[in-house]
């Protein structure tokens, strides 16, 4: 069964995006707010505080919001996956980490350029292409929105090797590719950035 339909958060409820955040591990600790806190303040803002700004951020139940953060995937009207996209600036993180940068001439605070952080895909329905129809609908998302460009900051699997699933929030090159997507630098062994400019 594929995913049936995909929306921007601000259209999905609140409750769906508990729904497949879960209720512990490294999801639900997160909030997606891994790369909005510099590193230092982290341990200062507890999850409770994290889903807030989640839930300020993303406009959940807000059809009518002019900005979201992200896009919402439904499999037979059940909420099973998450992704984050929305301009690079606003990843406090992402411009102190040096995987973006390395051996690349960027700005890191250029607004045009989008990019795709993170994926959650709910307990249960792993492994049925969700984050891949997630990452193909980022292009429509980001250009629609004004973007001149997308990045992911992919992981490299291979196969034989196990990549624990809280590694592959960043998404894999494979899904990336699938959705015309790149690569434009290979900054570590393990990690590529994968773009589209549009």
């Amino acid at each position: 069964m594929h995913v049936t339909s995909i929306v921007p958060a601000n259209e999905a409820s609140w409750e769906d995006l508990t729904t497949i955040f879960g209720q512990r591990g490294a999801a639900a600790d997160c909030q997606c707010q891994w790369f909005k806190i510099p590193h230092h303040d982290w341990r200062s803002v507890p999850p409770e505080e994290r889903a807030e700004r989640f839930r300020e951020q993303t406009a959940c139940d807000h059809p009518r919001a002019r900005a979201t953060t992200g896009l919402v995937a439904y499999l037979g009207g059940e909420p099973v996956g998450w992704c984050a996209v929305e301009p690079r600036v606003v990843y406090v993180r992402l411009q102190r980490t040096r995987i973006p940068w390395l051996n690349r001439d960027e700005d890191p605070l250029d607004d045009g350029v989008w990019t795709v952080s993170c994926f959650v895909t709910r307990v249960g329905y792993r492994h049925r292409g969700i984050s891949r129809a997630l990452a193909a609908a980022t292009v429509d998302f980001a250009r629609s929105r004004g973007a001149r460009a997308l990045e992911g900051y992919a992981m490299i699997t291979e196969p034989g090797k196990n990549i624990t699933w809280g590694e592959l929030y960043v998404g894999s090159r494979s899904v990336f590719e699938a959705a015309g997507f790149a690569e434009v630098s290979h900054p570590s062994p393990r990690r590529v950035v994968m773009r589209i400019d549009f």
